[in-house]
């Protein structure tokens, strides 16, 4: 499971309104019947009408500045051992959503009237999604693009003689074409991988807008704090502040495995995605001291996300490149699970 949280998109090409992301959104949802669409949900509603997120999302608003985000964007991806493991059922993701927003909640380092921020103080709207596309940063468009840029060569030459423009023997251009169409590393049903194109297997994930004004409109509520979870003297008071990203992050995580019993393997936890980038060393290391079956799994879902593990018993002059190499490499796997607007 990924998850991310971002600010809303401010500046001179977007809009102040949470209209756009909404709109955004319900693109899954076009040319389909009112029971075959998705709708936004929250805490306690299931079925949420966009205009009505909109409405409440830029109703609540008050005294933040035009520069200052009027909502923020969480992104959960469950990886496709997860959705498999719930059979992809949208009433389980649904159920989960609302466990990890309790999570984000409690991660507050902020109180409300002398209590302690519950889900209830939170104004959020959900809603799943079951496709993904590929993006430029993805492992096979970045291992498809000199065989794309050939296979583009090699039509526009096509094109050229199939007009007269030059002479050449189209036949053989067109075996050149399926020769490097045949040797490209990634492919769907016969045709090379490229941006834009669906992922396939399960893809389902959740988009929240969630305010960053309290459900009363009269705190506000950031995740993208610059602090961590402290107190700080402010006006002769002692007064908490900050969001622990770390704690939400882990305990959605928790509860997504108590919820549906699941044996969450190393590689899939926060616990070692943090390690790989504050020490991959011991990330490494982590993964030597495995189970036996465990660390066959553990290896089997690297390379499911197209990542090759080289050989790590090497010449002890070669272990320091491997580690940056292979830490890269993860990372770009890492970024490829993440949703971006």
């Amino acid at each position: 499971m990924y998850i991310t949280i971002s600010p809303q998109k401010l500046g001179g090409a977007y809009s102040q309104s949470a209209g756009d992301f909404v709109t955004y959104l319900e693109k899954e949802n076009q040319g389909k019947s009112s029971s075959e669409k998705e709708y936004f949900f929250n805490q306690y509603e299931d079925k949420i009408r966009p205009y009505e997120v909109i409405k409440e999302i830029d109703g609540n608003t008050a005294k933040l500045k035009l520069k200052e985000p009027k909502y923020y964007s969480i992104t959960i991806n469950p990886s496709q051992y997860e959705l498999k493991h719930i059979h992809n059922n949208p009433e389980k993701l649904r159920a989960f959503v609302r466990k990890a927003m309790k999570e984000y909640a409690t991660s507050f380092n902020r109180e409300i009237g002398g209590r302690p921020i519950n889900v209830d103080d939170i104004k959020y709207f959900a809603k799943i999604e079951h496709e993904r596309t590929y993006k430029s940063y993805d492992v096979a468009i970045r291992e498809n693009k000199p065989y794309s840029k050939q296979i583009a060569k090699l039509k526009n030459e096509l094109g050229k003689v199939e007009r007269g423009g030059i002479p050449g023997n189209t036949r053989q251009l067109k075996n050149e074409i399926q020769k490097v169409v045949r040797d490209a590393p990634y492919k769907i049903r016969g045709q090379v991988v490229e941006p834009g194109m669906k992922k396939e297997g399960l893809q389902s994930h959740i988009h929240i807008i969630v305010s960053r004004k309290d459900a009363s409109n009269s705190y506000s509520l950031s995740p993208g704090s610059k602090y961590k979870a402290s107190e700080v003297k402010m006006h002769g008071k002692i007064v908490k502040r900050g969001f622990e990203r770390d704690r939400f992050f882990q305990n959605s995580e928790k509860a997504f495995d108590k919820m549906f019993q699941y044996n969450r393997n190393y590689v899939e936890s926060y616990t070692a995605r943090k390690t790989l980038s504050k020490d991959p060393k011991q990330y490494f290391l982590s993964l030597r001291n495995l189970g036996i079956s465990e660390k066959k799994i553990a290896f089997k879902m690297i390379r499911q996300t197209g990542l090759q593990l080289p050989v790590l018993h090497l010449p002890q002059n070669k272990v320091g490149f491997v580690y940056k190499q292979l830490k890269k490499i993860i990372e770009t796997g890492i970024k490829a699970s993440s949703i971006s607007y």
